[in-house]
């Protein structure tokens, strides 16, 4: 995977969580803009818990293990106060 195509998820407007699963069956729910960085061939995940906490642990893997990215659920808007539906 190229890195603006993870980067493009990352500063959609509104911003929409996202799953990135890698060939090995990692999976990596980016609820939060700021819990994954992108390099030229690798991305750091980081674990915090609410997002925008510190983050305690990281995990980084290389762009070309990554298998497939896909939204979460619905943008968050007014209307649903924000909350996200992830079914």
């Amino acid at each position: 995977m190229r890195p603006e195509t993870l980067l493009a998820y990352i500063r959609a407007m509104p911003f929409r969580p996202f799953r990135v699963t890698t060939n090995g069956g990692h999976v990596f729910d980016v609820r939060h803009p700021e819990m994954l960085r992108v390099g030229r061939d690798v991305f750091n995940y980081y674990y915090a818990d609410p997002p925008d906490a510190p983050f305690d642990r990281w995990d980084t893997a290389s762009l070309l293990l990554v298998e497939r990215v896909e939204h979460l659920g619905a943008p968050a808007t007014a209307a649903t106060g924000g909350n996200l539906d992830n079914s």
